[in-house]
């Protein structure tokens, strides 16, 4: 797995931003992104979505190896995770590559008090399938229970937070378009 704080500083430093440069874009401190770098911390999904923005990439860039090939399968063993410990659930791109691409497909397994832990939101719109488990969407100050086998589709402007509050582990298919995460 792609160790989020490498990624960052191969991203920042490709682009020629210094710590401070990047911080200033991002509105976060220089030592907050120089703890990440160096491994000693992990962002909310929230400042994560700040620093991408200011690099001027996805959040799923972080975790992913450039791909050259543009494969019409991804198979389970070619899966990219996507993890936090923080989140306490794992996050798998469904495509290797969102380069071009108009959707972002995710399957996502939240473990019982897992989430996104923090309001958060982006350009596009997202679509979800509860495949097992029940799980919590928050959007402003609304809270949705979503159970296996329904779904649900939101505006990604809308600030959101899901969390798993059950027993068990939710499996979800989550779609984001455009890819944004």
């Amino acid at each position: 797995m792609i160790e989020i704080g490498k990624k960052l500083r191969e991203l920042r430093e490709s682009k020629g931003l210094t710590l401070r440069e990047l911080s200033n874009r991002a509105k976060c401190t220089s030592s907050l992104l120089s703890q990440i770098e160096n491994g000693k911390t992990e962002p909310s999904i929230s400042t994560l979505k700040k620093i991408a923005d200011a690099l001027g990439v996805n959040i799923v860039d972080f975790f992913m190896e450039d791909f050259e090939d543009e494969d019409v399968i991804t198979r389970k063993k070619d899966r990219i995770d996507i993890q936090l410990k923080r989140w306490d659930a794992k996050i798998q791109s469904l495509v290797k590559n969102v380069r071009n691409k108009k959707m972002q497909p995710f399957y996502t397994v939240i473990k019982p008090g897992g989430g996104s832990h923090g309001m958060y939101a982006h350009e596009g719109e997202e679509f979800g399938f509860v495949l097992k488990g029940e799980m919590e969407l928050r959007l402003n100050d609304k809270v949705y229970r979503i159970k296996e086998g329904e779904s649900f589709y939101f505006s990604s402007r809308i600030p959101h937070d899901w969390v798993n509050t059950g027993g068990r582990d939710v499996h979800v298919i989550w779609v984001i378009t455009p890819p944004s995460f």
